[in-house]
């Protein structure tokens, strides 16, 4: 978001994840996740971070001292997801006892229109309102576009996951993405925490397509995870950059609304960036 509205350059830090664009990466770390899990599988993953919020211990360490040194006068973090990044009662904590007190600004979407919401919120607190709102702009009228062009198609009967060990279904923005490509995901949560499902459940919903998109894995990652699924008859399954176009409320979140498209309807809505983050595993 930060970047979108073109104050890339008066970032002072960041969370390990953060990652686009890349000159990103330069900035120093304020907070590292507690469990190093990067070489684990996602069902380790999972019983591990199951574990650790259980026994009420946390799940990222924030560096205080770098923060101080840092001086923001601004934090942007989330209040959303205790898995995805350190929640808002651990950064209060943290700045506590600092001298000069930073506005933080805590994101907690569940939906398109909060996430908007968030990025005029953004705009506000580092001095881009007029930039928040003409991207704003811009981004409703890519989307008014996808819905348009595939507003008269058939509507594809699409599974997402939000995760495959165990299996997650797509919760939150995710189902107005996939609604708004030109799609329909019967285990889809709008607005709501993605939950578990079973295989039985993806089964029965029928899907025609199932596009896998484990939170907070790349393309090389999902396609991995993807190609251990079991196969589901007259499905077709696709893995997807989860990290890029579907797990972080941001801008772009549009851009995954036009891939979704572009997989639904591929003779109705091009996709035209020169990379491709998908990849059809069957």
């Amino acid at each position: 978001m930060v970047y979108a509205l073109g104050a890339g350059a008066e970032l002072v830090g960041r969370s390990h994840e953060c990652d686009y664009p890349a000159s990103v990466t330069r900035l120093p770390i304020v907070s590292r996740p507690v469990l190093e899990l990067d070489d684990s599988s996602p069902g380790s993953i999972d019983r591990a971070v199951a574990q650790q919020m259980e026994s009420g211990d946390t799940l990222y360490r924030i560096d205080e001292v770098l923060l101080r040194e840092l001086e923001p006068d601004v934090i942007l973090t989330q209040n959303l997801c205790k898995v995805c990044a350190p929640s808002g009662d651990e950064l209060t904590r943290a700045v506590r006892k600092f001298d000069h007190q930073p506005e933080i600004l805590f994101l907690t979407p569940q939906t398109l229109e909060e996430i908007d919401s968030n990025l005029l919120d953004v705009g506000r607190a580092i001095g881009r309102g007029d930039q928040a709102r003409v991207l704003l702009h811009s981004n409703r009228e890519r989307l008014a576009r996808v819905r348009a062009a595939v507003g008269s198609a058939p509507t594809r009967r699409a599974v997402f996951l939000e995760w495959t060990d165990p299996l997650f279904c797509g919760g939150h923005w995710v189902p107005q993405m996939i609604s708004a490509a030109g799609g329909e995901d019967p285990l889809g949560r709008p607005g709501q925490d993605s939950v578990r499902v079973e295989w039985d459940d993806v089964i029965n919903a029928k899907p025609e397509m199932i596009i896998a998109s484990p939170c907070g894995y790349r393309l090389d990652r999902a396609v991995e995870l993807a190609r251990a699924l079991p196969r589901v008859a007259g499905a077709e399954l696709y893995a997807v950059d989860a990290n890029a176009y579907f797990a972080r409320p941001g801008p772009r979140v549009v851009e995954g609304v036009e891939l979704l498209a572009h997989l639904f309807h591929p003779d109705l809505v091009s996709w035209r960036p020169a990379d491709r983050p998908w990849e059809r595993i069957y």
